[in-house]
């Protein structure tokens, strides 16, 4: 198994380098650190016996490319690739398919908040157009103590399509040998149920319930007797307030599906998931709809 790490040499590429490390060492992956940079542009001014500019800019993204690979523990193998693109996004989308990576690594932006995420150009992009998992690291997520994926939580609606995601989480939780915890989140905003609508906030938190106990039993089938699983609700007068309430900690990654409004074989980020995106501490990795594993 192969992760992509999008790398800069900025705090952000630190960001998304560390997350990468904690998923490759608790996957038993690979890790290929891949910068891309900007192709060269002719500069009428340049003298023809300068060096090329795209040289100059390859040598300096060797250097941070080194640099980044030294900070990688021992025990997680590491690669570096620098390529060039016009669109940093897309270069990365084309390392992907290159190495048959299984899933793609980035950054939050850098003006975000501490602890948060924040989506830049790049990641929307990625958002919204990659064909395999990508995992976002929250701003400031280099400073994580935690050396491994302590337990992953899929947010599991109550729509149904989520099979594909409840697979993939449970696959990787079999693979990194870590608890399961699936949580159905429950909001009563002024543009779904509210609190004194039929059916009632009592009704809605049952069948909400009922889900979770429902996929909580398919999880369950899929895993040894012993595997530890957990389900639960979250409810709020909005997805975020919803969030809110649940406990995370140093370790824990958050598993979302993407939109069904996604072109087959891509992602594309749903108005649940990205209401969860501005609140969750934690990484957030998005799965496509689509069965990676099983297409092949």
């Amino acid at each position: 198994m192969r992760l992509v790490v999008g790398y800069l040499a900025t705090p952000s590429g630190a960001d998304g380098l560390a997350l990468g490390v904690q998923l490759a060492r608790s996957l038993g992956a690979e890790l290929d650190i891949c910068m891309v940079l900007p192709p060269d542009r002719p500069v009428p001014s340049r003298a023809p016996t300068e060096p090329g500019y795209e040289d100059v800019l390859a040598g300096t993204g060797e250097a941070w490319l080194a640099q980044a690979a030294a900070t990688v523990p021992d025990d997680v193998r590491a690669h570096t690739h620098l390529s060039f693109h016009e669109s940093f996004a897309q270069g990365l989308l084309d390392e992907v398919a290159r190495l048959g990576a299984r899933a793609v690594v980035v950054g939050a932006a850098g003006d975000g908040l501490l602890g948060r995420h924040s989506i830049g150009t790049v990641s929307s992009e990625l958002l919204h157009s990659a064909p395999v998992p990508l995992a976002l690291a929250p701003r400031g997520f280099r400073h994580s103590a935690a050396p491994r994926i302590r337990e992953v939580t899929c947010a599991l609606g109550t729509r149904t399509g989520a099979d594909v995601l409840l697979r993939t989480a449970v696959r990787a939780c079999e693979h990194m040998r870590t608890p399961l915890r699936l949580v159905s989140l429950v909001a009563f905003d002024p543009h779904g149920v509210g609190r004194g609508a039929h059916p009632s906030h009592e009704h809605v938190l049952e069948a909400a319930r009922a889900h979770a106990r429902c996929v909580l039993d398919t999880a369950r089938a899929q895993l040894p007797d012993d595997f530890p699983v957990a389900s639960l609700v979250a409810d709020g007068a909005t997805v975020e307030s919803a969030v809110a309430t649940l406990e995370w900690r140093d370790g824990d990654v958050v598993m979302v599906g993407s939109s069904r409004l996604a072109q087959p074989h891509r992602l594309f980020l749903g108005s649940t998931a990205a209401k969860m995106l501005r609140v969750v501490p934690v990484p957030m990795v998005v799965v496509p709809a689509h069965d990676p594993e099983n297409s092949e």
